[in-house]
């Protein structure tokens, strides 16, 4: 991975490696429930986060003041604490950075009814840490004791992705030992139902069908994910398991629509390209596409004129997972990085779920029907957000 100076010109930084996973998806609790439902097609009719309990992680009080979106934030990030194996760190050059697209709308809109129904002074005296989108990483660094930076990234659906690089160049510069990366969102709410569907981007049938020639719009759901990101030598040195390295990653604006992607793709191609060159490798070399995949006409689309256009005909095996995971906004990408690392780790591709013939105007080799072997241990992980925002990561086996 490249860190830049001022000037822009980049210098090699330490070597960024992933030593803890974390989840918590509609397929259940857990990295395992994840990846065996990415393969197995199962998770729940809600696209809800099933049999997830707030108090296994907060005391009775505490867990009436925090939102559900930094709940499931903190949850993902004990859980990759956990894997990790990381029991002590200089708290002072520990970072975290984690991602959502909204932040704690389920409270903004219970104590509305609060203020309506009861009056002013009955509105909580937590609502403001409560509905502020940096209360995730503030609660993950309170619970570590992480000292160092914590910051949060507001690219909508891009934010996961954006988290990730953002902490990989805190490690990768040598800011920061290690970072607490990722992202999450909970804002299953009839208002944000009615939204997205007044905007016509949800899926009528509510089925997700990315790639598919009767794909209808995307299915919402919430979900969070973690990644503990070490130098390479940090983790060495303590025996750590490792996942895989971020060897690069890039981020672009559009610039053309609130909401719509440009149709020739040119923004996320050109992000992709930046990211592969960060990475030091060619298009060649990357063994699959995690792609952002929503399931809605117009992103799906736009996504393979971008892959086709910097692959050729030499694209990869593409996959989505929101065919089982839906689509949990701001932690779509820490996800789907999670995914992305137990494809390198377990050597297979999961099939993109809900597909059943490929769009005949998209000319991508797309996954579906059952789980193929990776070839190369190389993935490149994209994240595209309303606002123009977009965002890919490269992950690799590290040797």
């Amino acid at each position: 991975m490249l860190v830049g100076h001022i000037s822009g010109e980049p210098v090699h930084g330490y070597r960024v490696v992933v030593t803890g996973l974390g989840a918590l998806s509609c397929c259940g609790v857990g990295t395992e429930a994840l990846f065996n439902g990415l393969l197995q097609g199962t998770f729940s009719e809600d696209h809800r986060i099933p049999d997830f309990d707030p108090a296994t992680i907060f005391g009775p009080k505490e867990v009436r003041r925090v939102d559900r979106f930094a709940q499931i934030t903190l949850a993902a990030a004990v859980e990759a604490m956990a894997d990790s194996g990381l029991d002590e760190m200089d708290p002072d050059r520990a970072a975290v950075v984690m991602g959502t697209g909204i932040g704690g709308m389920g409270t903004l809109i219970a104590q509305q009814q609060v203020l309506e129904q009861r009056g002013a002074n009955r509105v909580s005296p937590f609502l403001a840490p409560m509905i502020m989108p940096n209360a995730g990483a503030a609660q993950v660094a309170m619970r570590f004791g992480c000292r160092g930076p914590v910051e949060t990234v507001t690219t909508a659906c891009a934010a996961g992705t954006h988290s990730i690089t953002a902490g990989a160049r805190l490690v990768a510069s040598g800011r920061a030992d290690v970072a607490i990366v990722g992202g999450g969102e909970s804002v299953m709410e009839a208002i944000t139902f009615a939204g997205f569907g007044n905007m016509t981007a949800l899926s009528n049938q509510g089925i997700s069908r990315p790639f598919d020639i009767d794909r209808d719009g995307f299915v919402m759901s919430e979900g969070a994910g973690a990644l503990v990101l070490e130098r390479f030598d940090h983790a060495t040195a303590r025996g750590a398991r490792i996942y895989g390295e971020v060897i690069g990653a890039a981020s672009t604006a559009d610039a053309f629509h609130i909401t719509a992607p440009r149709e020739d793709g040119s923004g996320a191609r050109r992000c992709m390209e930046l990211a592969l060159e960060d990475a030091g490798i060619s298009t060649r070399d990357v063994g699959t596409i995690n792609a952002h995949g929503t399931s809605t006409p117009l992103n799906d689309l736009a996504e393979s004129v971008a892959i086709e256009a910097l692959f050729g005909d030499e694209s990869p095996p593409v996959t989505s997972c929101k065919g089982v995971t839906g689509h949990s906004l701001g932690g779509a990408g820490a996800l789907e990085a999670v995914a992305s690392l137990l494809t390198i780790a377990r050597g297979v591709i999961p099939p993109t779920v809900g597909l059943t013939t490929v769009d005949p105007a998209i000319h991508l080799d797309v996954v579906k029907g059952e789980a193929r072997p990776l070839s190369v241990p190389v993935v490149l992980s994209n994240s595209f957000g309303f606002g123009g925002h977009n965002g890919s990561l490269v992950f690799a086996a590290a040797t």
